[in-house]
């Protein structure tokens, strides 16, 4: 049987019979106002479970994942302030409705029952899903991700603290605010989660402002699979940094108590918390799961019976604020204004096209103050003797290293995070200075996880700063690619741009270090990178080059919100000669601030119509190695570097190659999933009466010593396919 049907019948003879559950009689400082405007949040959200499900049978609403058994957490939202960010746990509904009582013009049941209905019209995500979120609430939205949310948290706490000694443009939360985080007892145990809270606790043990609410949900199980009896409390009760608070879910008055103590601790003390909040779960995990499948029909029984909301009106009626028939009435007349609501809800328009579907992967453009650049004694002050040799052509790392520390003079929100980028100056030497030119609040050395590196630039873009994260090599992202893929960019996405995440993520990465490190420091693929909806991804070729795109890649991060990555190739960072010892080809002198190459724009050398060769990165270094021996040939040839490699320049390819007779891909990445394949489809498509050919990585990892470059394209390999392709 339909256990929300069970439920709710239960709700109906026991309350009108007056037979509630026993517990602890009412205490604590809530009063009777807010005592019951919990219960209402958690009526209405009881309501909105129900006519969810009625939906989905229907075929008028899509998904459902309720919040039944979690009505408890209205007491915690009103024990906190309206402007304390909350990234919420999926079964928060009674979190988000009763911090929408605190805020006038909101209307909880419409904004919901439209997200239910996958209206257009759903004032959060637009219809791309039921989604808890409300910009006016400070709750950025969440899907049903596990844990995946908590270092973002631990990033937006700690730029509060961050904002008090370097406000920036377009802060958001108040100096004094908190930050909450909410999650299930399963998820407590994901990797990601426990990177969270050991970041936290790290930052904390060092005395370092980090004013954050984690919030335990402990109803004991996820999905079907039990969470040991006293797991939470066992593992979380003593951990050094993070105080343990703990209340029962059940009882409005004593969670709203306990969470006024642990917000009151984390607001004064600028520490982080941990609140372990006993739940239960009616109803299924979600959509038509059934309990009674995996768990005896006793225990889903007893549960049921142990009704929160039959405890809130015991609770109420004790305390002298709402007698047991005056509640019975609240709730009839919740659900049946609920049922009336959906009615008009499922009228709205939805979306239909792609078109519209996609309307928000890219977000709008933000209105940022007008910057002339840093001025001439503030940037004498910084580059002290690198003035000097500014004039000499460089490497392309000590460019980089330039235009990093022109861009933080220019931008006082640019902040820079990542394992040794500070005092060491990064494993190459990229940010060497940075940290003497800056201080440690703007280069922030982070402890060693890629995800709470990124969490912690995710979350301090919430609050208007424009992060600068450094993964040290490009295999090192794969353990956190979920923060770029399930967070940053698809918060715009469901959120239909009223979120977004602007960072410019600097990665050291592809092939071709000599006798380093294998593959974790050599990996030459990027289609983790070119699969992601919204993220651009760009690829230097040279220092003079690198250092105009990243201004660009700040601008766009910083003025069109992007999430840009910008992905160095380590070979060339030291790279000084081209065709012979101390020739100096490849170095560059430094451009003037105000040069950028803008988005889009590839780069094209020489102007031969016999061969137009399409590459990036290190292929442009060996494609002009290539080049003598091929013009030699008689094959008059142009090199065009792609530069931007997601979304890849079409048409600016397409006029590059123009007039071209043979076009030649030389692709560092691998065979299969490179980027070749790509090029290869758009010249098929777009250069019809060209021939085709793509030199490419082979189908494998790196190795060390003198096999490094084995499996990657080669000047002689350039060389012998160009002159294939053309005779």
């Amino acid at each position: 049987m339909d256990r929300a049907a069970i439920v709710h019948e239960n709700f109906l003879a026991r309350v009108a019979a007056r037979d509630l559950p026993a517990g602890r009689p009412p205490a604590g400082p809530m009063t009777p106002e807010t005592a019951l405007q919990a219960f209402r949040a958690g009526v209405l959200t009881r309501a909105l479970d129900r006519q969810s499900r009625a939906m989905q049978r229907a075929g008028q609403g899509f998904y459902t994942i309720g919040s039944s058994g979690h009505e408890g957490l209205a007491a915690v939202a009103l024990a906190l302030r309206p402007t304390d960010m909350a990234f919420l746990h999926y079964r928060d509904a009674a979190f988000q409705i009763a911090r929408a009582g605190q805020v006038p013009g909101q209307n909880p049941a419409w904004d919901m029952l439209l997200s239910f209905a996958s209206s257009m019209e759903d004032p959060i995500s637009g219809g791309r899903h039921k989604v808890l979120g409300s910009r006016d609430l400070f709750i950025p939205p969440q899907t049903s991700t596990i844990a995946s949310h908590l270092p973002k948290a631990v990033g937006a706490a700690y730029s509060i603290g961050a904002a008090r000694r370097h406000k920036p443009e377009h802060q958001i939360l108040p100096d004094d605010s908190i930050v909450y985080c909410s999650f299930g007892d399963a998820s407590a145990n994901h990797s990601t989660a426990q990177g969270a809270f050991n970041t936290a606790q790290w930052t904390s043990y060092q005395s370092v402002p980090l004013p954050l609410l984690f919030v335990c949900e402990d109803n004991g199980i996820g999905i079907s699979t039990k969470t040991p009896k006293g797991w939470i409390e066992a593992t979380f009760s003593a951990r050094p940094g993070l105080k343990y608070f703990k209340a029962d879910g059940l009882d409005l008055y004593d969670t709203f108590r306990v969470a006024s103590e642990a917000a009151a601790y984390v607001r004064d003390r600028r520490k982080p918390a941990f609140l372990h909040i006993r739940t239960i779960r009616l109803y299924g995990h979600a959509g038509a799961d059934v309990p009674t499948t995996y768990l005896p029909r006793e225990e889903v029984e007893a549960e049921e019976a142990n009704d929160p909301l039959l405890h809130s009106v015991r609770l109420l009626d004790q305390a002298g604020v709402l007698p047991p028939d005056q509640a019975l009435a609240i709730y009839n007349e919740t659900n049946a204004r609920v049922v009336r609501v959906a009615d008009q809800a499922i009228t709205r328009p939805r979306l239909k096209t792609a078109a519209q579907v996609m309307a928000s992967i890219i977000p709008p453009k933000r209105p940022c103050a007008p910057t002339n650049g840093p001025a001439p004694e503030a940037r004498a002050a910084a580059f002290g003797g690198d003035m000097k040799a500014m004039d000499e052509p460089q490497i392309m790392s000590r460019l980089i290293n330039w235009a990093l520390t022109d861009l933080m003079l220019t931008h006082r929100e640019l902040v820079m995070m990542g394992e040794d980028v500070g005092r060491k100056g990064g494993v190459y030497g990229v940010t060497q200075k940075l940290h003497q030119r800056f201080g440690p609040d703007r280069m922030i050395d982070t402890l060693l996880d890629e995800q709470s590196i990124l969490g912690l630039a995710i979350g301090m873009a919430q609050n208007g700063f424009v992060p600068l994260p450094e993964i040290q090599f490009l295999a090192y992202l794969h353990n956190a690619e979920d923060q770029l893929r399930g967070e940053a960019a698809t918060l715009p996405f469901f959120s239909n741009g009223q979120y977004t995440n602007p960072m410019v993520l600097r990665i050291a990465g592809l092939g071709y270090q000599k006798g380093f490190g294998g593959h974790f420091h050599n990996d030459n693929s990027v289609a983790v990178l070119r699969d992601i909806p919204g993220l651009i991804l760009a690829v230097p070729s040279n220092g003079a080059d690198a250092a105009m795109m990243l201004r660009e890649c700040v601008r766009l991060a910083r003025e069109e919100q992007r999430l840009v990555v910008f992905l160095e190739p380590i070979a060339l960072y030291p790279m000084r000669d081209l065709h012979s010892d101390k020739d100096g080809a490849w170095m560059r002198r430094y451009p003037d601030p105000s040069q950028v190459i803008p988005f889009g724009q590839v780069g094209v050398e020489g102007a031969g119509t016999d061969l137009a060769i399409v590459t990036f990165g290190n292929g442009v270094y060996l494609s002009n190695q290539a080049l003598p021996a091929i013009e030699a040939a008689g094959i008059k040839t142009r090199i065009i570097d792609t530069r931007w490699l997601s979304p890849l320049p079409k048409e600016a390819l397409t006029e590059a190659v123009r007039g071209c007779r043979h076009i030649l891909i030389v692709d560092e990445t691998r065979h299969t999933g490179g980027v070749a394949e790509a090029l290869m489809a758009h010249f098929h498509e777009t250069a019809p009466g060209a021939k085709l050919a793509r030199l490419t990585a082979e189908d494998s990892f790196i190795a060390t010593g003198p096999a490094y470059a084995a499996t990657m394209p080669s000047a002689l390999q350039i060389t012998e396919a160009a002159k294939g392709l053309v005779t």
